[in-house]
């Protein structure tokens, strides 16, 4: 997939205040996403990134507008292509990390990788030493903290193929060393694939360039 293009998108709720809504460059404009370039998308709390990340990822259909894939229209698309797409070209991650709190570290990890075969396990360890937390590989994610979560989380995102990645708030609980690690970690799967970037920001932005500036 090289393009992911939004025409005058709007979330259904938002569908009695339009002018409020024109003040961005997102919603109802068009715009095209386009892989192998990086976008942060930054706005006040409530003013639908979290919404716009799963309307591109198809979890989420209450918009107005249309979502095109190289010009094809998302809603054409059927279950088996959606399941396609999303091992083969889109990665997500969600602001609520979506980790299984029963499973560990790396079986949330693994779980994911093994619908693909990217990343070996020695691979994934090494990543989690990167992030710090390899002493928690055997550790369930509902006794970790935000902060490692979210890291779990990040490298669960990365190990797949992916033409796009979208990241929604993806450092907001990380200080700014372990931001940088992250970045690095996040660059370093955007090069190897080539790959486009949307992630989202209302505080604490992903510390990665080059990127383009949008709000909603």
């Amino acid at each position: 997939m090289n393009t992911i293009t939004i025409r005058q998108l709007l979330p259904e709720v938002f569908r009695d205040e339009q002018e409020r809504h024109r003040k961005g460059n997102v919603w109802l404009t068009e715009l095209t996403f386009r892989r192998g370039e990086r976008y942060m998308i930054h706005a006040e709390s409530g003013a639908g990134k979290s919404s716009l990340c799963s309307f591109i990822y198809g979890l989420r259909k209450d918009y107005r507008g249309e979502i095109l894939f190289d010009g094809t229209p998302c809603a054409t698309l059927s279950p088996d292509r959606w399941a396609e797409l999303r091992t083969r070209s889109l990665a997500y991650l969600p602001q609520n990390l979506s980790l299984f709190p029963e499973l560990t570290v790396i079986d949330n990890i693994m779980l994911k990788n093994s619908m693909t075969g990217y990343c070996s396990e020695s691979e994934i360890i090494s990543m989690l030493k990167r992030a710090g937390i390899d002493s928690k590989r055997n550790t369930p994610a509902a006794l970790l903290s935000l902060g490692q979560q979210q890291r779990v989380a990040i490298i669960r995102a990365i190990c797949q193929p992916m033409d796009f990645l979208i990241l929604d708030e993806p450092v907001s609980h990380l200080d700014e060393a372990n931001n940088m690690i992250m970045a690095e970690m996040i660059d370093e799967a955007l090069r190897k694939n080539n790959a486009g970037l949307i992630t989202t920001s209302v505080g604490n932005p992903l510390i990665i360039t080059p990127i383009i500036p949008l709000t909603l």
